[in-house]
C-alpha cells in the first residue's frame, strides 16, 4: 500500500510539473532536434593550415546555413587512412543534429601520411573553432563553448586522436572508433591522457584488430576509460560505404553505424554536454546492459 502511494504521488508531481509521466531517456540512434548545416573552410591556426568540413546546429538544413542560437561543445574528427572526410559525413552530421560542431581535416591523406602532424591538425582544428568564437563575421562567432572541446576519428585518425588529445590540456574528452596504433605510439601517449576515453571498436575488426590496437591503447589509458566491442562489427562498419582492403563482419553497416552514432552521441552529450540523463547510457544499466555492445570500463 506505502509503495503505491508513493507511486501515485510520483505521477501526480509529475503532472503538475506539465509531463504527465516521467521523462524517458532520449532515443539517440536517431538525429536529434537541430537542423544541420555545414561548410567547408580553410583553416589557418597553430602554424597549421589544411582545409575542413564542418557540420554544426543550424537554423536550416543545407550548405553555408546560419549557425542555430547558442554555444556548442567543439569536436575535431579525423579521417582514416586514405579514407576521404565524405566516408564520415554521416556521423558528423548525426552528431551536428544532437548539439554539437564537429569539423573534419582534410590533411594527411597520402600514401605516407604523418601521424604526428595529424594530431596537430586535430588540435589546430580546436584552436581555430576556439578563435572562431570571438572573430567577428564568422559564422561561429558567439556560438562556440571555448571550455567543451572532443577530440575522435577513425583508424588512424582515431589514433591521432589519442596524440592529439596526449598534447592539448584544453581537451575535455576523447572518443574515436577502431583507433589504429600510430607512430609515435598512441597506445604510449594514452598514459599521460587524463580527460575520459572511449575507445569503440569492431568485435570482428580485421584490418585494426583490438588485441593489437585498441587493448594496448585501452591499458595504456589510466581511469576514466572505457573499451566498447560492436558484437559482429567490422573495421569498415564505421565508414559509410566500402573501399579496397576493406573487412566484414556478422552485422550489417547500417547497424553498425546505428550503434556507433548512438554510443558517440551518448558519451559527448554526457562529457561534452553536460547532460546528466546520459549517465545510464554512458556508464549505468543502458551501457553495462547493452545487447549491442560488450562494456569494459573503469570511472
Amino acid at each position: 500500500m506505502f509503495r503505491r502511494a508513493i507511486l501515485v504521488l510520483a505521477l501526480l508531481t509529475a503532472a503538475v510539473a506539465g509531463t504527465g509521466s516521467p521523462a524517458a531517456a532520449a532515443d539517440t540512434s536517431v538525429p536529434g532536434s537541430y537542423a544541420v548545416g555545414y561548410v567547408d573552410a580553410s583553416v589557418s591556426a597553430s602554424g597549421r593550415s589544411f582545409s575542413a568540413r564542418i557540420y554544426y546546429p543550424a537554423t536550416a538544413a543545407g550548405q553555408n546555413a546560419a549557425v542555430a542560437a547558442g554555444r556548442f561543445p567543439a569536436i575535431a574528427f579525423g579521417h582514416g587512412f586514405l579514407q576521404s572526410v565524405s566516408k564520415y559525413y554521416g556521423t558528423m552530421s548525426h552528431l551536428a543534429s544532437w548539439g554539437f560542431v564537429v569539423a573534419a581535416p582534410t590533411s594527411q591523406g597520402s600514401l605516407l601520411p604523418s601521424h604526428s602532424a595529424f594530431a596537430d591538425d586535430l588540435n589546430a582544428q580546436l584552436t581555430w573553432l576556439v578563435a572562431q568564437d570571438t572573430t567577428a563575421g564568422s559564422r561561429f562567432n558567439a556560438h562556440i563553448n571555448t571550455t567543451r572541446l572532443g577530440l575522435s576519428g577513425h583508424s588512424m585518425g582515431g589514433g591521432a586522436s589519442v596524440l592529439a588529445a596526449s598534447r592539448n590540456p584544453a581537451v575535455t574528452t576523447v572518443a574515436n572508433l577502431a583507433a589504429a596504433e600510430t607512430n609515435p605510439s598512441a597506445a604510449a601517449a594514452a598514459a599521460s591522457v587524463s580527460v575520459p576515453m572511449m575507445l569503440v571498436a569492431g568485435e570482428r575488426d580485421g584490418t585494426a584488430p583490438i588485441a593489437s590496437h585498441q587493448r594496448p591503447i585501452y591499458h595504456g589509458k589510466p581511469a576514466p576509460k572505457q573499451l566498447r566491442t560492436i558484437l559482429g562489427g567490422f573495421h569498415c562498419g564505421f565508414i559509410e560505404s566500402s573501399s579496397v582492403f576493406c573487412d566484414s563482419g556478422t552485422i550489417t553497416r547500417a547497424t553498425q553505424l546505428t550503434i556507433t552514432r548512438r554510443v558517440l552521441t551518448d558519451w559527448f552529450r554526457y562529457y561534452l554536454a553536460g547532460d546528466t540523463g546520459s549517465y545510464n547510457a554512458v556508464w549505468g544499466s543502458g551501457a553495462t546492459g547493452d545487447p549491442q555492445v560488450r562494456f569494459e570500463g573503469v570511472a
